[in-house]
């Protein structure tokens, strides 16, 4: 097996195609940073390009049939796109699984605080990450108030020009002795990962100003008092746009490409596919990142409670026929791997690694030292792959996530086996995962798509 570089076969149609679709994904991956926004762009996706709410279509006691086209939303955060196909319940479903959610910082409950007159956002970290990279970096606030007559506020500042940007400070140099003796994972302290959100005093307060100007801000802007902030989700994210890495701008560096690079490319294949013969499935859900629990995240039961309700609008349905059209299913767990980076070179296997340029990349297992809490692909299933792949020119890699005893992660695909369908993990190489900021090489982009729709298409 040769593998190489794909940049060195591109033609200039296929160059276009990748400079076309980056310059879009740069816009989806700037726009949407959390799992709310990204589920809100891809119901907007999905109905231009004919595919109707399943609520409605129960609502108003209507059939489902092969071509019918519908999506289904689970509590804003997560969604399941369905374009069905001849025979459901014998042929299953060809399924993209993607997650919308990426490490990122979250304000506690009662988040507004002040200190030594400095007003702060309390916070705890989502997801695994470094600690000591979210400091003095410029971030941004998006998500949610949810107000107690059930008004929906949405928020959203420090992306645009004019906006201010927050951040949490860290210690001078000159005063760090003692914390430069400290191990990495203890340098910035959870507790000290709170955002600097204002200095400035409000005239005629004498207690706790600073905070009280605060407040005075979020009244006049966002209509919300103090005790709104308790029901809501403020998510603390890198601010700015994604944006071209490197003098040849072959890379796009920006945060959240884990997991939304795949999201996209599998959102963008469901709408390039019509009539398969097998039902294509575009599944997007939430709470990977701490493990897929929760009403929203891949262990509820939301995905089979969908299919059940398709099945039963197209006079189908009984225990048994869901059962069928599960089992009889196959999956491309579409998540990112570790891309080789030749700086920390002894923390992989080079011949089992992702590269870059290589496209789209193959993990036939995950979990940890053991391949302990993974998924582990057939490779019956593998060469079926191989074989689709190949027919339609698609660039594919294999790898693993690191060298043995070194470390491991773990995605939804162990999750969906459970049904018995055949799953592997699919996705993209990622530099500087998890990092605030990660950058993803155009042309794997490219490729993951392709991969996708060969996918998606296949009978």
């Amino acid at each position: 097996m040769k593998e190489i570089n794909s940049w060195t076969n591109y033609n200039k149609k296929e160059l276009g195609e990748i400079d076309r679709l980056s310059k879009d994904y740069i816009d989806f991956i700037s726009e949407n940073k959390t799992e709310r926004e990204a589920t809100s762009a891809l119901i907007s996706l999905a109905e231009k390009n004919g595919y109707r709410n399943l609520d409605e279509i129960i609502k108003n006691g209507e059939k489902l049939e092969q071509g019918s086209k519908i999506y289904a939303v689970n509590m804003k955060k997560a969604i399941v796109m369905l374009n069905i196909g001849k025979d459901i319940t014998r042929d299953g479903l060809n399924i993209l699984g993607a997650h919308l959610d990426s490490p990122r910082l979250d304000t506690k409950q009662n988040p507004l605080y002040e200190k030594d007159e400095f007003a702060y956002l309390n916070t705890q970290y989502y997801g695994g990450i470094k600690k000591y990279q979210w400091v003095t970096i410029p971030l941004s606030i998006h998500g949610v108030i949810i107000k107690k007559d059930g008004t929906e506020v949405k928020v959203s500042i420090g992306e645009n020009d004019d906006d201010p940007v927050l951040f949490i400070s860290d210690l001078l140099i000159h005063l760090a002795q003692e914390q430069m003796k400290k191990p990495a994972n203890e340098v910035i302290e959870g507790e000290n990962l709170d955002i600097v959100v204002g200095t400035k005093p409000l005239n005629g307060e004498e207690k706790e100003a600073v905070k009280a100007n605060i407040l005075k801000l979020l009244k006049e802007k966002y209509g919300v008092d103090e005790d709104d902030l308790w029901s809501s989700e403020l998510e603390i994210v890198p601010a700015g746009r994604a944006r071209e890495a490197g003098l040849d701008r072959s890379l796009i560096l920006g945060y959240g490409h884990d997991d939304r690079c795949c999201a996209y490319t599998s959102a963008l294949a469901m709408m390039e596919v019509e009539n398969p013969t097998k039902t294509a499935c575009g599944l997007f859900v939430d709470k990977e990142e701490i493990g897929s629990v929760g009403a929203t995240g891949m262990e509820s039961k939301f995905f089979e409670n969908v299919i059940a309700e398709v099945l039963d609008r197209m006079g189908i349905y009984s225990e048994l026929n869901l059962k069928r059209t599960l089992r009889n299913s196959r999956m491309l767990s579409s998540d990112v791997s570790a891309t080789f980076d030749p700086l920390y070179a002894d923390k992989f296997d080079k011949p089992n690694a992702a590269q870059y340029g290589r496209g789209i990349v193959f993990n036939k297992y995950t979990g940890g030292r053991g391949k302990s809490s993974s998924n582990d692909a057939n490779a019956e299933y593998l060469a079926k792959l191989r074989k689709i792949f190949n027919d339609n020119n698609v660039v594919f890699q294999s790898a693993e996530l690191g060298r043995v005893d070194v470390g491991g992660g773990g995605t939804i695909a162990y999750i969906l086996s459970l049904y018995g369908m055949e799953v592997v993990d699919s996705g993209i190489a990622v530099l500087s995962m998890h990092s605030p900021w990660e950058a993803i090489s155009k042309a794997d982009l490219y490729e993951a798509k392709k991969g996708y729709v060969a996918f998606l298409k296949d009978a």
